[in-house]
């Protein structure tokens, strides 16, 4: 492969493997190094190597929960990370986020332009006439440039964009967002026909015509948003309506048994997941008390959720133990194990690794973990003070924060063991729920939103809706979609992401945008840092 060296709005310093991090150190140059032969680009020597790095770069990137997941979360009203005394202070990193008060400097704001935009580059180096890939590899290589350059439109609103044969004294062209929005409806059209037909199981850790019909779905449903207009087109919500159906017909369906879902068995639900380990979903809000056999040191004890948020969900306002009235989706805190020969619902089957009668980490809660937390054996938890560990409600704002404050959240369980590689990007509900909203924005479909909604609300044990209002559709979405990367979006969507929240001031239109990072303006003359920054 005869490559040149390329300056480039990526901004790293050098390529970083399969991971991000949040101390990503930075060449003056700020470019992309490679070998410059002076021949020119020949093409990308062993596209199916290449189509594999590929993949394993977006399940590293994937496998924190810094860079996308803290932008698309924490930037919410569903996640926060509260400093506990210096703990999770990190110079204000993670409350900057929440308060809607980051800046153009931001970390987890410049990894991932750069991880986003590095993988366009590598993505299209692939796609190039001289790599001579297959169709089928040429498909797999757009879909996943159209998914990195749909992060990078959706959180920036900019799509910086080398072509493989520039040199270094080129600036890359910037693309606005409607010019985006049609670059990656380009790729996904033109991949469709050569992604193979993939239902459910293990092979949906690869490019689909499903996955794509998926990712078209979404680019639909927010285009009013992407191409400023201002509402939904009736031909655009029909277009996420033929998409969902699409992924319908490839066998893809509701499931019932709600955190099943998050397990590494084989599902009806996920249409696109990455084998990257699921620990920072799991590990990152439990108390460091709160352990299994293959994980001894317990959790990490940062990220909660609001009062506000979890009062979202059916069932006693006070109380998230068994019988407590409450929906499947908001989970329970359990008053003791499961013995392995006695358990029933969640926990029937899981194993007994260590050989002490219960079931691994069945003493630790399902979806919110509010109030006294229990071990194996039926005594309180405690905490490191020797306190009764009772997650509370209440907190005392952004800092002063005690080990027990705010609700935990976990959709992730370790009794499937401590850091299970299987992360779900796409799901089923999602496409439900999209092709229900498409309906209520005036689609057509051979049901009505409000049946669509309550066709889910149903299999996960909650209790019909009468009617159906923009609000009851957005909470909706927060009650099956949390923690799944969808939650500022969707705040967006429903003109929701600037106002004011707990321990948050209500925000100008312009944080419906992150900043250019400070670093790639400096690189790229093309790039102009966008309005409130």
């Amino acid at each position: 492969m005869k490559i040149n060296l390329m300056k480039s709005t990526i901004v790293l310093g050098v390529l970083l493997g399969v991971s991000a991090c949040t101390d990503l150190e930075l060449e003056e140059t700020d470019s992309i190094f490679r070998e410059d032969t002076g021949e020119g680009f020949s093409g990308v020597g062993d596209v199916s190597s290449a189509l594999v790095n590929n993949y394993n770069n977006l399940r590293g990137q994937l496998d924190t929960q810094e860079n996308l997941f803290a932008l698309q979360e924490v930037s919410s009203d569903e996640m926060l990370v509260p400093t506990r005394g210096t703990d999770w202070g990190d110079n204000g990193l993670w409350r900057t986020l929440h308060q809607h008060t980051w800046d153009a400097n931001h970390q987890f704001v410049l990894n991932t332009w750069n991880n986003n935009n590095r993988n366009v580059f590598n993505l299209s180096e692939i796609i190039a006439p001289e790599s001579n890939a297959n169709p089928q590899q040429l498909a797999e290589a757009k879909f996943l440039r159209a998914f990195s350059m749909y992060w990078v439109m959706d959180l920036y609103g900019q799509v910086p964009f080398r072509e493989v044969d520039e040199g270094p004294s080129v600036n890359p062209r910037v693309m606005q967002r409607s010019e985006a929005f049609d670059f990656i409806l380009q790729d996904l059209t033109e991949a469709m026909p050569d992604l193979p037909s993939t239902g459910p199981g293990p092979d949906a850790k690869f490019a689909s015509k499903a996955a794509a019909h998926y990712l078209l779905a979404k680019l639909y449903l927010n285009k009013h948003i992407y191409t400023g207009t201002g509402s939904a087109a009736t031909e655009d919500m029909n277009q996420v309506i033929n998409h969902v159906d699409a992924i319908a017909a490839e066998g893809f369906g509701l499931q019932s048994g709600f955190f099943e879902l998050f397990t590494p068995a084989v599902d009806s639900e996920t249409i696109f997941f990455t084998e990257t380990g699921v620990g920072s979903r799991m590990w990152n809000g439990l108390h460091y008390f709160q352990t299994t056999p293959d994980n001894s040191g317990g959790g990490w004890n940062g990220f909660s959720t609001l009062a506000e948020f979890y009062d979202l969900f059916e069932g006693d306002d006070d109380n998230n133990h068994p019988g407590a009235n409450q929906e499947e989706r908001r989970g329970y805190v359990p008053f003791e194990g499961t013995s392995p020969t006695t358990s029933e619902g969640y926990f029937a089957g899981r194993k007994d690794e260590d050989g002490d009668g219960f079931v691994d980490g069945s003493d630790i809660g399902l979806g919110f973990l509010y109030g006294q937390q229990y071990n194996l054996d039926g005594s309180e938890t405690e905490d490191r003070g020797g306190n009764p560990l009772f997650f509370t409600k209440e907190m005392p704002g952004l800092l002063g924060n005690s080990e027990s404050t705010g609700i935990r959240v976990l959709k992730y369980h370790p009794s499937n063991g401590a850091f299970a590689g299987h992360m779900i990007l796409f799901r089923y509900a999602d496409a439900h729920l999209m092709k229900a909203e498409a309906v209520m924005r005036g689609g057509s479909a051979d049901a009505s939103a409000l049946d669509m909604v309550n066709e889910l609300r149903e299999l996960r044990q909650a209790s019909p809706l009468g009617s159906l209002t923009d609000q009851d559709m957005l909470d909706e979405r927060g009650r099956e979609l949390y923690i799944e990367l969808w939650r500022r979006q969707d705040l967006i969507r429903f003109g929701q992401f600037n106002t004011a929240w707990e321990f948050k001031e209500a925000k100008g239109e312009f944080v419906n945008l992150f900043p250019i990072p400070s670093v790639a303006l400096t690189s790229n003359p093309n790039l102009v840092q966008n309005e409130g920054y």
